[in-house]
């Protein structure tokens, strides 16, 4: 039986994808100086909406996103159930927004509704292209005749495969939002210091990385894409930018340069640009898995403690 998929609006996805893969759109909605904005309208041009959001963020706009709510997603969701069709919803990391509870509280409430019908709610661990990148894997696997619980399966083994490394041009965002230190922020604006973000082995998004100057901060993500990726030659990689578009497509040739056989160039979605701002530029690729880079840093940190202790 087939099934509808859908993404939260974070998952980024180009318009060409939308249509190729009939997988419906989420929006959030951010507000910009008081005002809402819908961040995905089907039919909107999103690269002009994306290019006004950030140039008024420039400007100093007060922007702020909210999470989208249980009562969206069933709203959202149950046509399909209704006409006999199951879900499957990706959303963003839950450890970096609170919509994928939101989701699993709608899942759980309309299947005591419709219970000959399934909901799986896939955590995309990322977000962004990370996210959208995957779903659409998973519209291939639905409509080359796969189930419903084969595609979640693959989600849940590939996931973690999905990389996504970024870089800001202003660290006041980061600062804003937590991710870095006042301090760190004013020292890294007044060295000219641009760091490597990344969503590690847990879905969060840390520092892994830093570089002096634009320029070099860009290149770095194309060294990264070099040292991660899993066959970069024959890759399909997408790079998504806060209104750089001159850097994103010079970051996308370095990637061809490295084998990338396709490379889809995109401005970032509003929900998660609104946290890193103007400037960024993002780099998402099937790599290598995130969590064991995770469990190598915690043997590595539990030696550490065990050499200090004096037990080895």
């Amino acid at each position: 039986m087939k099934f509808d998929i859908f993404v939260d609006s974070s998952a980024n996805l180009t318009e060409k994808m939308i249509e190729d893969c009939g997988i419906r759109v989420i929006s959030y909605v951010c507000t910009c100086d008081g005002k809402e904005v819908i961040c995905y309208k089907d039919g909107n041009t999103f690269a002009q909406s994306a290019k006004d959001f950030y140039a008024a963020m420039s400007a100093g706009a007060d922007v702020s996103t909210s999470l989208i709510t249980q009562e969206r997603f069933e709203a959202e969701w149950e046509p399909s159930l209704k006409e006999g069709r199951d879900v499957l919803m990706f959303t963003i990391s839950s450890q970096v927004s609170g919509t994928n509870h939101q989701a699993n509280l709608a899942a759980e409430a309309l299947m005591k509704k419709y219970p000959a019908r399934k909901i799986y709610v896939a955590d995309s661990v990322n977000s962004s292209l990370g996210e959208g990148l995957l779903a659409v894997k998973a519209a291939n696997l639905r409509d080359m005749g796969e189930t419903l619980d084969t595609c979640a399966k693959w989600i849940e083994n590939n996931k973690w495969k999905m990389n996504s490394y970024f870089t800001v041009s202003d660290l006041k965002y980061l600062r804003k939002g937590g991710r870095i230190s006042g301090v760190t922020a004013l020292a890294g604006t007044l060295l000219n210091i641009k760091p490597i973000l990344k969503a590690d082995g847990n879905g969060r998004i840390v520092m892994c990385g830093r570089v002096k100057g634009r320029r070099k901060s860009v290149a770095e993500l194309a060294d990264y894409y070099k040292n991660y990726a899993v066959f970069p030659e024959g890759q399909t990689a997408a790079i998504c930018h806060c209104d750089c578009e001159d850097e994103a497509n010079a970051l996308a040739d370095m990637i061809r340069q490295l084998g990338a056989k396709d490379v889809t160039v995109e401005y970032y979605d509003i929900v998660s640009g609104a946290h890193v701002g103007p400037g960024t530029i993002a780099l998402f690729f099937m790599g290598k898995d995130r969590r064991g880079e995770q469990a190598e840093e915690a043997k590595k940190a539990a030696g550490k403690t065990m050499r200090a202790e004096g037990k080895i």
